[in-house]
């Protein structure tokens, strides 16, 4: 039987891809990477916003040692403060979301260990934030026997829950910068300030927890990390071999 399949200059079949598609390829690939990398960032970003201003307004309001008598004028500024703090679930769940797909090209258990480790602190999160929104209620009985300590109690279930949670992310990203550090998604340098930074901050929320208060101190090492990330990652984004899954060896070229 004749082969009827067409040749170029008699030297084989030709491919179907052209010069343009074979070009467009690596250009996809960028634009993606960068779309992810810059996601990324901007998550971490919003995380710093809606949780630190919503925490922020919330515990202004609680921090008295007779809140609930006065809490009913501030009410509504509680309940936003609350909601912004409630929005981060939804911030650190996309985290561990996206990175998902770029962190299980290397490390399937990792990226599964990150994702899971996110969960567990916004579920801790959401708990403190449900804490803080029972004192509005709690509020119109504030002149009963009992209310200001169950609203203390509920003011140390939000701060409980709060240190647990950022136990959870310490341990999660501790994972994060040991592969980060070992595939070269960002630089060395920065991944190594994670790898510093998250087990202080682990340190200091144990402390917290033990009634030790030293833990705002041990979290400056870890806001380095993830101050840092977001901007790398808005301008450099991850180096295209290791976000392409290639061995070090092959992504430190990039």
């Amino acid at each position: 039987m004749i082969d009827t399949k067409p040749t170029t200059n008699g030297h084989g079949p030709t491919t179907s891809q052209t010069p343009v598609e074979a070009k467009a390829k690596p250009r996809d690939l960028a634009g993606s990477r960068m779309m992810y990398s810059r996601m990324i960032g901007a998550l971490f970003l919003l995380g710093f916003l809606f949780y630190g201003v919503g925490s922020g307004l919330a515990t202004s309001l609680v921090g008295g040692s007779n809140f609930l008598s006065t809490i009913a004028a501030s009410q509504t500024l509680l309940v936003i403060g609350a909601f912004l703090m409630f929005l981060n679930t939804g911030v650190d769940v996309g985290k561990g979301v996206l990175f998902f797909p770029i962190l299980e090209k290397h490390s399937k258990r990792t990226a599964l260990a990150y994702l899971a480790t996110m969960i567990v602190e916004v579920v801790l999160l959401a708990i403190g934030v449900l804490a803080l929104l029972l004192i509005v209620p709690l509020a119109r009985h504030a002149g009963e026997a009992g209310a200001q300590t169950l609203g203390a109690i509920l003011v140390q279930t939000n701060a409980t829950a709060y240190q647990m949670g950022e136990m959870s992310l310490g341990v999660g990203a501790i994972f994060l910068c040991v592969l980060l550090f070992r595939t070269q998604l960002i630089p060395r340098w920065l991944a190594i300030s994670g790898l510093i930074g998250y087990p202080i901050l682990v340190a200091g929320t144990i402390a917290e927890i033990f009634g030790i208060h030293i833990g705002l101190y041990l979290t400056i090492p870890g806001f380095f990390f993830e101050l840092v990330l977001p901007f790398w990652l808005f301008f450099k984004g991850f180096r295209p071999g290791a976000y392409r899954g290639e061995p070090v060896s092959v992504a430190i070229t990039d």
